[in-house]
């Protein structure tokens, strides 16, 4: 194992894959000359060269249909983008295109390419650049979701999506790119789509949260250790496919459930997460699922304001409470 940042993480894995095959390539804002906007691709222009490290224009429109088409033409993109907020601009390319021509020319295509860069809140940006887009992409069929909450699950989840045959959308999150941890060192390390994680075992309540609401997830469960109370602590690793089987496992063992969830609260992964509870392992539950998630404003500019519009690790803890009884 060795000690890598988010984003050297991330890097390691396109890295490795384009050494291993010269039909991928990187294109997106500042991707090559700079380094990439968040020193993501730093270094890959000087090892891969201008033809496979592309700086594109301010047009999210155009270089993510450009990469639609080299993936129709057996090529295998990785489009970054600067924020997912941007993407909102190249919605019919990504919803209209990428996730449907398959199923629409009879499978005569595939589309071997991934969406990747930073997702949600990344502090005093305002109401345009904080949305947390999860459950916008996981409504449509045909693209998968990816979004990785530790530097390891990062790098294989990362290798897993530029192998895949189908558009996968990774999303990151730009306040995480300095987080550091343990990075497998496995000469071909993958991690497969659509497998959740059992972050830490217990039998007193269920915790389900993926990317920054992870580190809040663990800190509420290490609040309820104090009290004398195990939660079991799960990342979906991955949005669509989301792994079902194993939170309904864990509801059957806890028979308590708290969601704690990035997106606004209507029609949210957390929505979707409680009806499929309530659906499979309702004679299982003794407390109603609780979510914890962003307010259902757009996002505020001022820093007292964000804070209070985030989930918090307080509101998390008392929901864990509620549903114990205590």
């Amino acid at each position: 194992m060795a000690e890598l940042q988010f984003r050297e993480a991330i890097r390691a894995a396109m890295t490795e894959e384009m050494e291993r095959d010269e039909d991928i390539f990187l294109i997106g804002e500042e991707v090559a000359e700079y380094d990439g906007a968040y020193k993501v691709s730093e270094g890959m222009l000087d090892q891969f060269g201008p033809k496979r490290v592309v700086d594109t224009p301010i047009s999210e429109n155009g270089f993510v249909g450009l990469g639609i088409g080299a993936a129709m033409n057996g090529l295998r993109p990785i489009v970054e983008l600067m924020t997912w907020n941007f993407s909102f601009v190249a919605f019919d390319q990504i919803l209209n295109n990428a996730a449907k021509i398959r199923y629409m020319s009879g499978g005569q295509f595939s589309f071997p390419i991934v969406f990747r860069g930073p997702n949600g809140a990344a502090g005093q940006l305002a109401a345009t650049h904080n949305t947390s887009v999860e459950s916008f992409y996981a409504h449509i069929p045909g693209l998968k979701v990816v979004s990785p909450s530790t530097p390891n699950d990062s790098k294989g989840l990362l290798k897993a999506s530029i192998r895949d045959n189908d558009p996968v959308l990774f999303l990151e999150s730009e306040r995480m790119y300095g987080l550091k941890g343990e990075v497998s060192d496995e000469e071909d390390y993958i991690l497969p789509i659509g497998k959740a994680h059992i972050v830490r075992e217990g039998d007193a309540v269920t915790l389900v949260a993926n990317g920054k609401d992870y580190y809040i997830a663990l800190e509420v469960a290490d609040r309820l250790a104090e009290d004398g109370h195990q939660a079991e602590v799960i990342d979906p690793r991955t949005i669509r496919p989301l792994d079902f089987d194993t939170i309904i496992a864990s509801i059957k063992k806890t028979n308590r459930c708290v969601i704690i969830d990035e997106s606004n609260p209507f029609a949210s992964l957390s929505s979707e997460i409680a009806f499929q509870i309530q659906e499979r392992a309702f004679d299982y539950l003794d407390a109603p699922v609780r979510r914890i998630t962003a307010k259902d404003v757009p996002a505020p500019y001022a820093k007292n304001l964000m804070d209070y519009y985030m989930p918090q690790a307080d509101d998390a803890y008392q929901a864990c409470r509620d549903v114990m009884y205590l």
